[in-house]
């Protein structure tokens, strides 16, 4: 586990004394510019108009967090770059690669692609990220605790503390929205994501253990690791009154390996899909059949409504529904032969 890797310092040295680099610094002046390029690259493939719309929403965001949420998380020493935030960077970067390759395959060129994956990634994590804030309320809403310190730690999602579950319904409308903007067929664009949305999840999964949370019960397995003095599960099963804590299972790691093998099975699968859907409809089985049973190894999250299972199993057993019902509809469509973009949504 290490959930700070390293830290930025808040300023380069530069003559006689320093350049800033988050608020209006280099960072910022670095961005614009880069933003501009983008901006007019954009705007010569498909219009102004159409490039504005695309490119408004990741432009706000990544200036909100140089200007704003970047300085407002430095600790003194800088702002510490957590493993969990750059692992879930190079999920997006490595999911987005995986499918653009995929979207190619059937006649959706790269642009297409990158900006569909853009808002879905950005409209997943504010789904991801609020489901976690409902779900784990008292840690960010305690008597007495200041309204500005609570945004903070709302935003600081590089600390750790998402639900891959809470990102499906705002992915879900993001990626609806953007196949009825461009008059794409959505079960083919979903297709086309489903491998990338596991290899970015095995891989984010890698963060959960560098951050030490979605941890798993004791064991005593070969393979069982110990987490440091100061994390949750420490805290939960200690070893001593103040160390590390005993041998756990790396539930975050099972997650990592069995979101990979998903992501090549629904590779693999794309190759004898017949209909629209298929591959998305393949992926929406078995993640909610191999997170029911991920799930009876983790214990970080209690059982929930009065069951005795946990949110995120409750959810796995709605999305087997929807599954279900996805199949039922697809079967009853005509099959299409293979080559170019197939099928309408």
């Amino acid at each position: 586990m290490r959930s700070t890797l390293f830290h930025l310092p808040r300023s380069i040295p530069w003559g006689d004394g320093g350049v800033p680099l988050f608020g209006a610094g280099l960072l910022m002046a670095i961005w614009i510019m880069a933003a501009a390029v983008w901006l007019g690259v954009a705007a010569r493939k498909h219009g102004w108009q159409t490039a504005v719309s695309q490119l408004w929403l990741p432009a706000l965001v990544v200036t909100g967090m140089l200007g704003w949420v970047l300085p407002a998380l430095d600790d003194g020493a800088g702002v510490p770059i957590r493993g969990y935030g750059v692992m879930l960077l190079i999920a997006a970067a490595a999911g987005t690669w995986l499918s653009i390759l995929r979207g190619r395959r059937e006649g959706i060129d790269a642009d297409t692609i990158l900006s569909l994956a853009t808002e879905v990634f950005i409209w997943g994590l504010v789904g991801a990220r609020l489901f976690y804030v409902i779900e784990y309320r008292e840690q960010f809403f305690a008597a007495g605790k200041p309204l500005g310190q609570t945004l903070l730690d709302i935003v600081n999602i590089a600390n750790g503390g998402l639900v891959v579950f809470g990102s499906l319904p705002t992915a879900a409308v993001a990626a609806w929205r953007f196949a009825a903007r461009r008059g794409l067929p959505l079960l083919t664009l979903a297709d086309c994501a489903a491998p990338g949305m596991l290899l970015g999840l095995a891989i984010g999964r890698v963060g959960c253990f560098l951050n030490g949370c979605c941890y798993g019960g004791p064991c005593d397995l070969p393979w069982s690791v110990t987490f440091p003095a100061g994390t949750e599960v420490a805290a939960r099963y200690p070893a001593t009154p103040a160390g590390a804590s005993v041998p756990v299972h790396p539930a975050q790691l099972y997650a990592a390996i069995d979101a990979a093998i998903l992501s090549a099975l629904a590779v693999a699968w794309a190759s004898f899909a017949r209909r629209p859907g298929q591959v998305f409809a393949l992926v929406l089985t078995l993640h909610p059949i191999s997170r029911l049973l991920l799930e009876a190894i983790r214990v970080d999250e209690p059982p929930a409504l009065g069951t005795p299972f946990s949110i995120s199993q409750l959810l796995s057993l709605v999305m087997l529904g929807l599954a279900a019902a996805l199949w039922w509809w697809i079967e009853r469509q005509p099959p299409v032969t293979a080559g170019g973009m197939r099928g309408a949504a």
